[in-house]
């Protein structure tokens, strides 16, 4: 069964908003490596539908490397209530907001590697709800914004196991952690 891991960035005070306003001086070599790694690794992005709209007006003309060639060629599923098609962005899709659950255990069925969601707001509260989360992994910025969209809301509450610590040479930690309800 493939794994769904939501990778996203927050600031040591724990905001995530605008992460472009904030994380790209921390992009050193061993970081953007781990993070092409963890890119190849999978096969299929899993996106709410405000990160997907932003993705989709930027990622397409971001080729040229292995890293944005590897985003913009793979599958993309925008789960969202409101939308009825997908953006202009190669192989995306929609996952209607009321078949989350359905749609997203037909998927971790589907042969195949890795599901990344970035991002982390409803969508990854919902997935870890009903079990379909299987780790975080929180790449803490040595920043402090002081306020902003924090990493975890209410609705985050369910208990993690740590699973791994990845430490760059930017300062960049990356914490693993899974539900402990997830399969290993």
């Amino acid at each position: 069964m493939r794994r769904i891991i939501a990778s996203t960035y927050a600031t040591l005070d724990g905001y995530i908003d605008n992460p472009h306003l904030w994380s790209m001086e921390y992009n050193s070599p061993d970081a953007l490596q781990y993070a092409l790694d963890l890119a190849l690794g999978a096969d299929a992005l899993l996106l709410g539908r405000v990160t997907y709209e932003g993705m989709a007006q930027a990622w397409p003309t971001m080729g040229g490397n292995p890293y944005g060639d590897h985003v913009n060629s793979i599958e993309k599923y925008a789960v969202s209530s409101t939308m009825d098609a997908p953006a202009d962005w190669n192989n995306s899709f929609v996952i209607p907001g009321d078949r989350l659950v359905e749609s997203v255990t037909e998927l971790k069925n589907r042969p195949g590697k890795d599901i990344l969601v970035w991002g982390h707001g409803r969508l990854t509260d919902d997935l870890a709800a009903h079990g379909l989360l299987d780790e975080h992994r929180i790449w803490i910025c040595p920043v402090l914004k002081g306020s902003g969209e924090p990493l975890f809301r209410p609705e985050s509450v369910t208990p993690l196991a740590h699973a791994d610590t990845t430490t760059f040479g930017s300062g960049v930690v990356v914490l693993s952690y899974r539900p402990v309800t997830a399969a290993a």
